[in-house]
């Protein structure tokens, strides 16, 4: 049986571990070829730990499992020289791109030293890096493709975008995200006379470590010293309108595959929630 992206290649970013391991591997599942890059080295305002070459070469091993190439390299976002180079690379072994996937991103929530450059961290990667893979990728994608951008439910939220209680870094992780918002449309807008399909997904909490660390641990219960896991997680569930903590990557990676797919040939400029009903819980921010 034929997959749906059969004989398709995608460049995915953050592809190492997380959300972005998680649409390497499903959208190998249905056939597709993978240009993965991942920062592999910490960026300091971050407070948990990013990808290492370890993370990485296990996303190489999933996807090779389903008879699938994936060229991997180490990339920052930020620098739009090795994403050029690592996109020009992979096309080169692999023959074409047809599926762009821009979901790498940060919190850097510093833990007790905030300072005003996590700002510009968290900009840089969630907003300044999703524009970066676009504008290397362009260049390759034949008309019928499709751009895949993470989002965030925090940044359709009022109330979310600049909360103090976040600290700089928090912020621009807002404000990127909200940005992102127009960014979409705007993209889409242009690119729809060649067919080139431009969508956000906005996610609420995702089980990955851009959720599971000390610094939102902390920030949830403050009320307690080192707060565990199973210490937040009712705080977690507060946030959705279905009762539970938080969704799994493959829910992104399920309309990944969609909107990737030609079952979504007519669908762009599109803003999509998998957010267990956040926004309808909490329309005006939580405790709005």
């Amino acid at each position: 049986m034929t997959g749906r992206l059969e004989g398709k290649v995608a460049f995915i970013t953050g592809a190492a571990r997380g959300q972005g391991r998680s649409h390497a591997v499903r959208l190998a599942q249905e056939g597709a070829d993978i240009i993965a890059i991942d920062i592999l080295e910490q960026i300091e305002s971050n407070p948990y730990p990013l990808s290492t070459p370890e993370d990485l070469a296990e996303t190489v091993a999933l996807v090779e499992k389903f008879d699938r190439r994936i060229i991997a390299t180490k990339a920052d976002v930020r620098e739009r020289d090795q994403l050029r180079a690592a996109v020009n690379a992979g096309v080169a072994e692999l023959g074409r791109l047809d599926i762009v996937v821009a979901n790498a991103g940060i919190l850097p929530m510093a833990m007790g030293d905030p300072h005003p450059s996590d700002f510009i961290d968290a900009v840089d990667v969630d907003l300044i890096g999703v524009m970066n893979a676009v504008a290397v990728s362009l260049p390759h994608l034949p008309d019928h493709s499709s751009i895949v951008i993470t989002g965030s439910t925090a940044a359709m939220i009022s109330g979310t975008v600049g909360n103090p209680d976040m600290g700089p870094g928090g912020s621009g992780y807002g404000w990127a995200k909200k940005i992102l918002i127009d960014y979409v449309e705007q993209m889409a807008l242009h690119l729809a006379p060649q067919f080139i399909r431009v969508n956000a997904i906005h996610p609420t909490n995702v089980n990955t470590h851009l959720l599971h660390n000390d610094g939102l641990y902390g920030m949830f219960r403050p009320d307690l010293q080192n707060p565990t896991r199973e210490d937040v997680e009712p705080a977690f569930t507060m946030f959705q309108a279905m009762p539970i903590p938080y969704v799994e990557p493959v829910d992104i990676s399920n309309l990944v595959l969609f909107l990737a797919s030609e079952e979504a040939r007519y669908i762009t400029g599109q803003q999509i929630r998998v957010d267990a009903g956040s926004l309808l819980k909490f329309p005006n921010g939580p405790g709005g």
